[in-house]
């Protein structure tokens, strides 16, 4: 039997078919309509307001304020771009060479060396501790040729020159010597006798080879080559004169007025003080430490001191220190350039 029998004919009723309950057909059905179909059967929930329209105490824990990017930000947002350093204008890149021609297939290219792109600079040599010696070359020729160049009238007077920059009395009778020669080549030559003049020109011919030859053979002893001066050991040297000098006036107003060199604290470098005293060290008043401290002294001879300052009050000299305190012979001349005994 036939399920579709008792249902009634369409066609046969005279109704066209068509969706039930009198709806349109799909085809027949406008954009709204089309979209209430596609809707849910039930609305979804309001959405909740920005996160900053809201006070941080209604905020909810997984809601993050704003401007903070979540862990999986893009790198461009999470972090600021860095500036671009700076280039002059019209820099352009260096030229790197025409392009290589292609290499055929199969073709095995040799390793390339890594080349840096400067060489390495090696690290400035330290000075020489003694400078080398710059004798003064330029000077000794010029004062050799001068008899070379006045043919010998000049001999006299360049060795005179020599004997006075070097301070030497051999220098001055060469001089002498030569001048006398000369003098009497020149009177010879006043005469008018044809033997005295062939004679007075010998004699000048031979001076003028003699001076030439002698002044380049004395010249490295009239202009020898001296040594620069180290300016750092020189300055150390003016250091040590000019705190030796202050050592002694610290002795003399300590002479003069021993309430002042006390009030100045002399001899007391353990203390804060404003006068330089060069370096002195008070015997009699001065700590342990800074008496072992002193030149030849030991922590066991500085202890033997201190006791026996306590026991007697002080020491008048160095001697009566030396004599008192047990002090060896070779310390004493060590350490008396650096004590006073102030009471």
């Amino acid at each position: 039997m036939n399920h579709h029998a008792d249902r009634p004919d369409d066609s046969a009723s005279g109704q066209e078919p068509g969706p039930p309950h009198g709806g349109r057909p799909p085809h027949d059905r406008t954009p709204n309509d089309r979209r209430a179909h596609d809707r849910p059967a039930h609305d979804p929930p309001p959405l909740d307001p920005p996160p900053h329209d809201r006070p941080a105490h209604d905020r909810p824990a997984h809601e993050r304020p704003r401007g903070e990017q979540p862990r999986g930000a893009h790198p461009r947002w999470a972090h600021p771009p860095r500036p671009r350093p700076y280039l002059p204008p019209g820099w352009r890149p260096p030229y790197m060479g025409p392009p290589l021609p292609p290499v055929p297939p199969g073709t095995r290219l040799p390793p390339v060396p890594f080349a840096p792109l400067a060489p390495p600079v090696p690290p400035p040599a330290p000075p020489p501790p003694f400078p080398a010696a710059v004798p003064d070359n330029a000077r000794g020729v010029i004062w050799a040729f001068v008899p070379f160049i006045t043919l010998g009238y000049g001999t006299p007077f360049s060795f005179l020159y020599a004997a006075i920059r070097r301070g030497s009395w051999s220098l001055g009778a060469t001089a002498a010597g030569y001048g006398v020669g000369t003098a009497a080549v020149l009177t010879m030559l006043q005469v008018g006798n044809p033997f005295l003049v062939v004679l007075a020109t010998f004699l000048g011919v031979l001076l003028w080879i003699a001076g030439t030859g002698h002044a380049f053979a004395v010249r490295s002893k009239v202009f020898p080559g001296d040594v620069p001066r180290n300016r750092r050991n020189q300055h150390a040297i003016e250091v040590a004169r000019y705190r030796r000098s202050l050592r002694d006036e610290a002795r003399a107003l300590a002479a003069e007025d021993p309430a002042l060199a006390r009030e100045l604290r002399i001899g007391r470098p353990d203390l804060p003080r404003a006068y330089d005293d060069g370096g002195l060290v008070d015997v009699n008043h001065a700590p342990r430490e800074i008496l072992a401290a002193l030149p030849g002294m030991t922590p066991e001879l500085a202890d033997r001191v201190v006791r026996v300052r306590e026991e007697r009050g002080g020491f008048v000299s160095a001697e009566e220190m030396a004599v008192d305190a047990d002090i060896p012979p070779d310390v004493l001349p060590l350490m008396a350039d650096y004590t006073i005994f102030l009471k």
